[in-house]
């Protein structure tokens, strides 16, 4: 079966891709920026990259007319004011396109909104689902609550609050209660009804088998983790305090979390099981769903994660237009540093850079950075990386972003999420030149005008030190054993 997949680059669509290859389909990717795609080789002969911005319909390149079926896997979860028009312009730019095709089934991963009174997000996905009805093709709708797996935005909060407080004063939403489901049953569900004529023109709601409150579920993470954690409900606390709140402590932007706790009063529960008769299935409990998460990220094989997806607001999808570093206009403060070490293993450090490793020099430093960026409304250093060991164009690292990851060509580039009066880049190179071996990293910013100049005046003391120190120690590091 050949099958389109819009949001192949997301947290969502990354997963559902070998899913579907396992199963013999044949993929039509849809992805903003083909340098994005994170193909393995073996997919050659099975996927095929479409180009398409959805809310720009003059770039979306034709889809194929012999598509079977298509996954709607796009969302946004931004603060913005019109972030729900902007989601409903990009469904309804989906189905014109596809109405061009024999597509004979659309899939829609929603968000249970069994409540009278929803919350803005969740009103936003309903009306998506209306305008996805009025496409020619079957429409299904799979409606989750919390989803739990290894990078996703609900288990990634939950592990910064519970890893990192041993007592927490919380807002009432944490008494909220929600039906958690693991992403492998997301998955397993979302293949399940493809080409399901059962399915066809119907709504389903889908979780696991436990009906928890966030509180609870907080809890249980610590159970896992035999940590102790003690939690105080404060009743008083506002929404915008709650924002805050979770803004400051976990990895997410003000943002996203303005539309986490806004949604979080709406509880989340399965009120109807009709998908047990059209697929049937065991699914994990919240507490199978969590070690099975710690066994990814203790092999390093998360294979997505909610940070490294593109939202509005911080890079534009074309940000790989940018790996050319800009020359004009811009200061520079450039290290050389000279090794004899194996150049392998300076590589692998220079690709471990970041989250768990830190940055090698004066890491109190980049931590400040990182919390100066938060209490300004910044990305902050909470988002870590994907992999302690692997690195992809598009994957965020601490408040950056990586542009370009060339092993083979040993160059790494990073381009600033953090809040600044200009743009900033972070490059590295290993260079082989006339016998000797060197390590190259160069800094480059971009200042808006005078503002820029001066923060650039008033940290270049701090470069002197920091990137020449980084530079040597990412040369010498060594893993102990």
């Amino acid at each position: 079966m050949k099958i389109l997949l819009a949001g192949a680059n997301g947290y969502i669509g990354t997963r559902l891709i070998p899913v579907l290859l396992e199963k013999g389909h044949d993929l039509i990717c849809l992805v903003r920026d083909k340098r994005r795609f994170h193909e393995n080789s073996d997919y050659s002969t099975h996927v095929t990259l479409l180009t398409g911005d959805l809310l720009n319909p003059e770039t979306i390149e034709d889809f194929p007319t012999d598509i079977d079926a298509a996954y709607y896997l796009v969302h946004s979860m931004t603060g913005n004011k019109d972030f729900a028009e902007l989601e409903a312009t990009s469904a309804h730019n989906f189905v014109k396109q596809l109405d061009k095709t024999h597509c004979k089934q659309t899939i829609f991963l929603s968000g249970i909104t069994n409540d009278s009174h929803l919350s803005t997000h969740l009103k936003s996905r309903r009306h998506v689902e209306d305008v996805l009805k009025e496409g020619k093709s079957a429409l299904t709708v799979l409606r989750a609550s919390i989803i739990i797996g290894s990078g996703s935005s609900s288990f990634e909060i939950i592990r910064d609050l519970t890893e990192k407080l041993p007592l927490m004063t919380v807002p009432r939403w944490v008494n909220t209660k929600c039906q958690p489901i693991a992403i492998r049953d997301v998955l397993g569900y979302l293949e399940s009804v493809l080409l399901n004529q059962k399915a066809y023109n119907r709504t389903f709601d889908i979780g696991g088998p436990d009906i928890l409150t966030f509180k609870q579920m907080m809890l249980g993470y610590a159970e896992v983790r035999k940590l102790k954690r003690y939690i105080i409900t404060i009743p008083f606390l506002s929404p915008k305090i709650s924002s805050y709140w979770l803004y400051f402590v976990t990895s997410v932007s003000y943002s996203l979390a303005q539309s986490l706790v806004d949604s979080m009063k709406n509880e989340t529960i399965v009120k109807d099981n009709s998908i047990n008769e059209v697929a049937p299935r065991n699914c994990l409990t919240y507490k199978e769903a969590l070690e099975l998460a710690f066994v990814k990220i203790e092999q390093n094989s998360i294979v997505s994660s909610w940070k490294d997806a593109l939202n509005r607001g911080y890079l534009q999808p074309g940000f790989m237009d940018q790996i050319k570093v800009p020359q004009n206009g811009t200061l520079e403060y450039k290290v050389k540093t000279p090794f004899k070490r194996d150049v392998k293993e300076v590589l692998n450090n220079l690709w471990a850079i970041g989250g768990k490793r830190g940055w090698y020099y004066w890491n109190w430093i980049w931590n400040l950075r990182g919390f100066l960026d938060k209490v300004v409304g910044g990305v902050g250093s909470r988002r870590g990386r994907t992999s302690n060991i692997n690195i992809s164009p598009g994957d965020a690292i601490d408040f950056w972003r990586v542009l370009l990851a060339d092993k083979p060509h040993k160059r790494l580039l990073l381009y600033a999420e953090m809040k600044l009066p200009g743009e900033a880049w972070l490059e590295f190179k290993i260079v082989e030149r006339h016998g000797e071996t060197f390590l190259s990293q160069v800094a480059t910013f971009r200042p808006k005008g005078l503002w820029g100049r001066l923060y650039w005046a008033a940290m270049f003391p701090f470069h002197i030190f920091i990137f020449k120190g980084m530079a040597e120690q990412i040369t010498k590091f060594e893993v102990s054993a």
